[in-house]
């Protein structure tokens, strides 16, 4: 078989490791289209229920979807071709520009094809290719495209923090990172330990706090990681978050009214915890005995 020597390869398999970091490249390219997308395939949905339910003719009807149409230039609608798409060393070779307009690429192209190969081949070298080790890299690209979805536009989509929990929960159906009962519980008790968190808020300042993507994220990670995991994912994306968020206030004069999204801090506390969150479970627990 022709993958046969990259599949259920036992964890530290090097020919395994670079064939997934190849892979996580193309995928992380992949992952550029649904973050640029799909909030907008969410938006132009929205348009048009709106449209149809006033009795209006429909803002969109071409197709649009993460397939159709062809990746283009923004400033000048250049197709982009199959040499210019190859992850990161078409962004080098074109010098970060377009090659018919010149206009500048966005670096964020690279660095989320950069991140996707290196994490997913970390991740196979920790886990190995066997149903672990694949499970945990479709945890890692759904994190990804929802921590720059989040990023842009304040966003957790449905359409990727659902299919995580379900996932996170049918994969531990057989206790392939913990119980079930842990699983099904963690999935509960994530989304109403932030769910009570934004009513308690509301309540006190009459603001929303956070969103219900928030929610369905950690219900998300506590269906694959379990219930355990859960207060060692809370404080470490709010560590990360409150750091980053006086950062911000201090050096980049952001707004203290002006909305941080969160769930960017919840999935790299997830990532976190999936390599390290026994360790630091033990290190917390011996502490505060």
């Amino acid at each position: 078989m022709l993958f046969e020597p990259f599949l259920f390869a036992p964890p530290g398999s090097v020919l395994a490791t670079v064939f997934v970091g190849i892979l996580g490249l193309l995928i992380g390219s992949f992952l550029n289209v649904v973050i640029h997308r799909l909030p907008k395939m969410m938006q132009r949905e929205s348009d048009n229920y709106v449209a149809h339910e006033s009795g209006k003719p429909l803002p969109h009807t071409d197709r649009y979807n993460l397939m159709v149409p062809r990746s283009c230039c923004p400033h000048c609608g250049h197709k982009i071709g199959a040499l210019e798409n190859i992850p990161v060393l078409s962004y080098l070779a074109l010098r970060g520009k377009c090659i018919q307009c010149k206009a500048p690429i966005s670096p964020r192209y690279p660095i989320v094809e950069a991140l996707t190969g290196a994490l997913s081949a970390f991740l196979v070298w920790r886990f190995g290719s066997g149903a672990a080790g694949l499970a945990t890299l479709l945890f890692a690209w759904l994190l990804i495209a929802m921590t720059f979805i989040d990023a842009d536009t304040q966003l957790l989509p449905d359409d990727l923090t659902l299919p995580l929990l379900w996932c996170g929960l049918l994969i531990n159906l057989n206790g392939v990172f913990v119980p079930l009962d842990e699983a099904v519980i963690g999935a509960v008790a994530g989304y109403l330990s932030l769910w009570s968190v934004y009513w308690l808020f509301k309540l006190v300042t009459g603001k929303e706090g956070m969103g219900y993507g928030d929610f369905k994220l950690l219900a998300a990670l506590g269906a694959w990681l379990g219930w355990k995991m859960l207060p060692i994912i809370i404080l470490l994306s709010s560590l990360v978050g409150a750091v980053v968020g006086i950062a911000l206030i201090v050096f980049a004069r952001h707004g203290r009214n002006n909305p941080i999204p969160f769930g960017p801090y919840l999935a790299a506390a997830g990532v976190i915890a999936l390599l390290y969150g026994k360790s630091l479970a033990q290190a917390y627990l011996g502490f505060a005995v």
